[in-house]
Formats: C-alpha cells, structure tokens, sequence
C-alpha cells in the first residue's frame, strides 16, 4: 500500500473510460475548469501586473511583486505560518490518531456513534464556536472561572491565565476546527485494517511499540498523509481564527492576503501571495509523495 492516493499500483481490471464514463465525468471537469483552473490562470496573470490608481489592475509582466515577497518582513509571516501550521498538524495527528484507532475498534454499532460526536461540532456556525473559544480562553472566561473555583488558582497558579490574543489561542482555534479531518480520514484507514495482522506480529515476539511502528503506522499511511494535507495546507491560509482568536496581533499569510485584497486593494501583490501559497501546497503535497515512497523502499528492504 502506497502512501498517498493515486500511488496505488494499477488495477489489472481495469478498462479505458468509454464516452459515457467521460459525460459522466463531465460535470466534475467543468467545475474544476471554472473555479478551479480560471482563478488560478487570473491569479497568475494579476500576479505580473501592478496596482494602478484606486486599486485598478495594470496587467503587464513584472516580477516586483514576487522581489516584493522576498523582503523578511514577509519572510517572517511565511515562516510564522508554516510553524504554526506544521504545529497544528502534528498536534491534531497526536490527538486524532488514538481518537480514530479507538472508534476503529469498536463495535459496528458504538463507531456509528462516535463518529457521530465527531460530526457534531460542523452541525454549528463557525464563527459561533470560535465566539464560544473567546468566550471560554478569555480573563474572566469559563476555564479561569474554573481554575478559580477548584482553587488552582492561586493555589497553584499565581494568576489567571491569559491565553486570549496569544499564538498559543490561535493554535488552539486551529486545532480545533481542523481535527476531525485528521479523525475521518484516519479512522477510514484503521477501520480496514485487519486485526490479524496485529495478532500475528504480537505472536512472532513484536512488542507493542513495534507493532505499532511496523505495522499499523504503514498500513494506516494513506489515512495520515490524507489528514495532514488536508490540516496543513488550510491551517497556512486560514485567516478567521487568527482574526478572532489572536485579536489581529499574529499575522499569518492568509491574513496578508486578505488585507491586500480587501484594504489595500493591492490585487496583484496579493495575486503574487496567492501563488506562492499554491506552490506550498505543491511542494508539501510532493513531500508527503516522496516519503511514502521512502517509507515503502524502507518496508521493502527489510
């Protein structure tokens, strides 16, 4: 099993598509054409121009917005972005792992339950939960009110924690929303997994450890590889929680590029953001390619 979809080997049953499969595809096609591949194209293209007077475009081909880029004040919030989403994946694999293994190893009838409680948090608006994250971190919020009353504070705690308006609230909000995409994936991974092939490394003397490192990690590869990208990528653009849980003091570059979109009216700059935010995506998803591939070669050779 290879690591990412789209990796497997080809099935030997497999047929060319008709026409029909392709009409059948067609609509999908399209979609991708217009909200997909267009945006791009005119972002590409807006990404040479350069900002006229009340934020009129000026199409042309110049690279000053991409020597724009290089400058280390947005060095710095790319590299600030990519920590806190490098972060929130690992934390979000962490958690969401045991999570998905537990619901995977349960009954027909309890997993259908569980993963209802995972569902639960999108039946509510987005900003409301998020209002709820301010409502609970802030000063006199719910968990200081708790602290206070268990006597942790002052007991244990000198003072009141202040987290509202930190990086450390803002990886907490990004956390939060992005967890049950690490969840899904995951448990839809360990769900299959046969659970005679653990029992069989446990009788040929694996420990659990290594049961877990040989053995499960590989076989629910494609369900981590899927839930990291689909938590990294979105936690480097995501603008709303560090808006509203970091009080605008932790730019991110999602929040870059809405500011140039949406104040500055500076479209080509943020044009030229927008790219470099694709070709992110572009090298984590072939980083994620390569060590699958690796991960494979290693299996293989023992």
């Amino acid at each position: 099993m290879q690591g990412l979809p789209g990796t497997l080997p080809p099935n030997p049953h497999a047929r060319p598509a008709g026409a029909w499969g392709w009409w059948l595809l067609a609509p999908m096609l399209a979609w991708l054409a217009l909200f997909v591949v267009a945006p791009m194209a005119i972002l590409l293209v807006y990404s040479f121009g350069s900002r006229g007077a009340l934020g009129v475009v000026e199409l042309g081909f110049s690279l000053e917005n991409y020597e724009r880029i290089a400058d280390p004040i947005y060095l710095r919030i790319f590299g600030r972005s990519i920590g806190y989403a490098a972060l929130t994946t690992l934390l979000c694999v962490v958690i969401g792992f045991p999570a998905a293994w537990f619901i995977a190893r349960r009954s027909p009838e309890w997993r259908g339950r569980l993963l209802l409680l995972v569902m639960v948090p999108f039946w509510t608006s987005f900003l409301i939960r998020t209002y709820a994250w301010i409502a609970i971190l802030r000063s006199e919020g719910l968990l200081n009110a708790v602290l206070k009353s268990s006597g942790v504070v002052p007991h244990v705690l000198p003072a009141p924690l202040d987290l509202l308006y930190t990086p450390t609230a803002v990886v907490i909000g990004l956390v939060y929303v992005y967890l049950p995409f690490v969840i899904l994936p995951v448990y839809a991974s360990a769900e299959k997994l046969d659970g005679t092939l653990l029992e069989a490394a446990q009788d040929l003397g694996a420990g659990p450890l290594r049961v877990f490192r040989e053995v499960i990690v590989p076989l629910t590869w494609p369900g981590i590889a899927a839930g990291m990208m689909l938590v990294f990528v979105p936690a480097i653009g995501m603008f709303a929680v560090t808006d509203l849980m970091g009080g605008a003091r932790v730019s991110m570059i999602g929040n870059v590029i809405h500011n140039q979109f949406t104040r500055a009216l500076n479209f080509p700059f943020g044009a030229a953001l927008g790219v470099v935010f694709t070709l992110l995506f572009v090298l984590s998803y072939a980083l994620l390619l390569w060590l699958g591939r690796r991960r494979d070669e290693t299996a293989k050779a023992r």
